[in-house]
């Protein structure tokens, strides 16, 4: 029986070696033929600021494409504005560069990826591997300077890896389960490759990551994007690829919400820090692939109109379930404070019967006027007040937030800088778990320590994330500002993976320096701040059918 292992030779025969070729890239075609939301009223956001730099050596352009082929630019050529720049606009950003070249991947002389640190230290762990959601900012990166070949050869190796039969401990995961990580194995003394995928079966915890395929699904959406060639994603082994993953989120059960139900480890914190339940990182994710999907798959037979409508049910329901009991502002806040609880019939108003004891003391002081989030968890008797910065940017560039939530969201970041964002962008959580209550959550995790790595630890990785987000909300100058904050250490400090402390002013005290992520979350913040037309391959437009009834923020 085939359990999880090397993948050897004969199993990734579909790879075509021969169309590798790094300055080959697919040219913009005519089918495009799906409806894409996330390019018509956001392209004035796009197109307003647009900053080019024509630095030779630190980009690399498609003779197919210029501004005058792009027809977003044709029907904004009023609102571009080319400003000119140095050269070099910051000298950490060829370092970068070349920092990320280096951590690539080869499977047979091909580019498949990035590991996760370069870090020469003697234990190395799992930090040779590529991680598929670390390989996405790198992606982006990628995509951003039109090398659009390691992506596709990413996407089409990972896919391949999917179909593998999966068996950890006898019990066989899930088809649609796309793995944690891979790694190529050098058999010594033989010039002979292999992969090794996990699947989660070597991971701390042993937990599928139930990330990988939302992620894998949102870059293949921003690789369409980027070259404007849907022809990969219309194969019908892609198809298949979307579907697998899809049916496994989308089947029925017991559920009575509309999210889904994870346990912990199971994301980018992928170590026990009480995010079992209904984590927003996972709802987000969800919700943006889901909306990936619906513009990738194709609707033209019974299965495909079937699947179809399952998403449209799915949006709509998950974004009314999520505007309404993730939402936190000061209103909410004061309606969660003031709860009966015990409460029966369709006329509740805590559905979830939470007890108002349990709002933490903190929540009081950290809610501003002005501001709101789509807190941690949310499930029966339980509100994971905490703040999640992946999730919550997720949710912007999405839109999963309505726009008066995105801009509340922001509005906090704003207020709350000196906790959310501090010396080194940005807080992965907010607030860290402390003495009895990090004892209990944690299990006594020595990594997990507070204001360390997953627990209030910053992350630099989350950079691209926040400039993302700040520029679909028009907050250009909360980008600047992080990136400012980040180009004074990043480069100084080797590319830490995490910074540890409230203000996050030490360097992780186990962080692997020259963090892959790192490295590539900054170039893409840069690269998107600089020309904002990328946001594009990561950013939806709000639909307006998925637009239910929802508490208003206060923030406006």
């Amino acid at each position: 029986m085939a359990t999880i292992g090397d993948v050897g030779r004969d199993d990734l025969d579909f790879i075509e070696l021969t169309d590798l070729d790094s300055g080959s890239i697919a040219t913009p075609t005519a089918n495009m033929d799906r409806n894409d939301d996330s390019t018509s009223s956001m392209d004035a956001v796009y197109f307003s600021t647009v900053v080019r730099s024509r630095s030779s050596n630190l980009s690399r352009i498609d003779e197919n494409s210029s501004d005058q082929a792009d027809p977003l630019l044709q029907h904004n050529t009023a609102l571009l504005t080319t400003v000119s720049l140095p050269l070099d606009p910051h000298p950490m950003i060829s370092q970068a560069w070349e920092s990320l070249r280096n951590s690539i991947v080869h499977f047979r002389g091909v580019p498949v990826g990035t590991i996760a640190a370069l870090d020469d230290s003697d234990e190395k762990l799992n930090y040779d591997q590529v991680f598929v959601r670390d390989f996405v900012p790198s992606a982006l990166a990628f995509l951003m300077n039109k090398e659009h070949a390691i992506v596709k050869k990413f996407l089409k190796l990972t896919l391949r890896l999917q179909k593998r039969k999966k068996i950890i401990d006898r019990f066989q995961l899930s088809p649609g389960v796309m793995p944690a990580s891979f790694k190529v194995k050098h058999e010594a003394g033989k010039k002979h490759e292999s992969m090794v995928p996990d699947f989660g079966g070597t991971a701390i915890g042993r937990v599928a990551p139930v990330d990988s395929g939302f992620w894998w699904i949102i870059l293949l959406r921003a690789y369409t994007k980027s070259t404007g060639d849907k022809s990969l994603a219309d194969t019908d082994e892609f198809q298949e690829g979307m579907r697998l993953i899809l049916d496994l989120c989308l089947s029925e059960g017991f559920d009575t919400f509309p999210t889904l139900l994870c346990t912990d480890g199971c994301c980018m914190i992928d170590r026990r820090m009480g995010l079992y339940g209904y984590p927003i990182e996972i709802q987000a994710l969800f919700y943006m692939a889901l909306r990936c999907a619906k513009n990738l798959l194709k609707n033209d037979d019974k299965q495909g109109k079937e699947l179809m409508e399952k998403i449209e049910l799915r949006l709509k329901a998950l974004s009314y379930h999520m505007r309404n009991y993730y939402w936190l502002d000061l209103k909410q806040l004061n309606d969660v404070y003031r709860y009966k609880t015990e409460e029966y019939s369709h006329t509740a108003v805590n559905k979830f019967n939470v007890m108002p004891d349990s709002l933490p003391d903190w929540i009081f002081d950290f809610m501003p006027h002005r501001g709101g989030y789509f807190i941690g968890n949310v499930s029966p008797a339980r509100m994971d007040f905490r703040w999640f910065c992946l999730g919550n940017c997720i949710t912007i560039l999405s839109c999963l937030a309505t726009t008066e939530q995105s801009n509340a969201i922001m509005d906090l970041i704003e207020s709350r800088w000196e906790v959310l964002i501090g010396e080194m962008p940005a807080k992965i959580c907010y607030p860290a778990l402390e003495n009895h209550e990090w004892r209990i959550i944690t299990g006594c995790d020595p990594k997990n320590t507070r204001w360390s790595y997953h627990n209030g630890g910053s992350w630099p990785v989350l950079l691209w994330l926040l400039t993302a987000a700040s520029i679909k909300t028009g907050r250009r100058h909360i980008a600047k500002r992080a990136l400012d904050i980040a180009e004074t250490r990043l480069l100084k400090d080797n590319w830490p993976e995490y910074y540890d402390g409230k203000h996050g002013r030490f360097i992780g005290k186990q962080a692997r320096k020259l963090q892959t992520w790192s490295v590539a979350g900054y170039l893409v913040a840069r690269k998107m701040f600089d020309d904002p037309s990328h946001l594009r391959m990561v950013a939806f437009e709000e639909d307006k059918h998925l637009s239910p009834q929802h508490r208003r923020s206060k923030s406006l």
